[in-house]
């Protein structure tokens, strides 16, 4: 292919150099210009002169799963598995994996963790995505239900801002809480911590509910909800 490239060009130099002046004519610039484009045309339908010889096409973009409801994503597939975070509406993850009949492995910002698929909308080509096998069961049973000791909320007519606090009996078996603010987690907190407090936009007649939920490897338990407001 090189070798008729150099013979196209040098063709092109021939007829082109026919057109040139002779020695003590004057140089014609239409002339030149004409032969300068004649052999960069040359050059351009060469094969070799292909600005995109060579390059990949672009690759899809991976699936994606979304969810209309917030979804625990747990440690494997199912409630015997502890919650590793909440997956709020409207939110999109990226799917990594699927065990038949329908449990899907996301990447969340708290790592990768599992949805049932009855809550999943997914997006793109998940043709590709590895079929998975799920983790062992934790060892060890889930922790007992949390008992609530007592909770208090302070509201600020003024400002409409509201102090809460709460307190529950730590337990020996938990890896930590999960704080629940109207169904939705709001904080984790370490094992051995049986305390929260914090400070909400609350305006008079509101109400809000909290429950605390331990957990451990084997799974989780809760306490029962509390209706604070102002």
């Amino acid at each position: 292919m090189k070798r008729y490239a150099r013979i196209l060009v040098v063709i092109c130099l021939f007829v082109a150099s026919c057109n040139m002046p002779t020695t003590g004519d004057a140089a014609d610039p239409a002339v030149a210009t004409s032969a300068a484009m004649t052999v960069q045309a040359a050059l351009n339908q060469s094969p070799l002169a292909s600005p995109t010889a060579g390059e990949d096409p672009p690759s899809g973009e991976n699936p994606s799963a979304s969810f209309e409801d917030v979804t625990n994503c747990r440690t494997g597939p199912g409630v015997n598995y502890p919650p590793v975070t909440q997956i709020q509406p409207g939110v999109s993850v990226e799917i990594v994996g699927f065990l038949p009949p329908g449990f899907w492995v996301v990447k969340t910002d708290k790592g990768e963790c599992w949805v049932a698929g009855q809550f999943v909308t997914p997006t793109g080509d998940v043709s590709a995505v590895a079929t998975v096998t799920a983790p062992p069961l934790p060892e060890g049973g889930a922790p007992q239900g949390v008992s609530l000791q007592k909770w208090d909320i302070s509201c600020n007519y003024e400002t409409n801002q509201a102090n809460v606090a709460i307190r529950w009996a730590d337990k020996e078996d938990e890896t930590g809480y999960r704080v629940v603010r109207n169904d939705i987690v709001i904080a984790e907190l370490p094992a051995n911590v049986a305390a929260f407090t914090e400070t909400i936009t609350l305006l008079p007649g509101q109400t809000v509910g909290y429950r605390i939920i331990a957990f451990n490897p084997a799974g989780d338990a809760s306490s029962k909800t509390i209706s604070l407001g102002c």
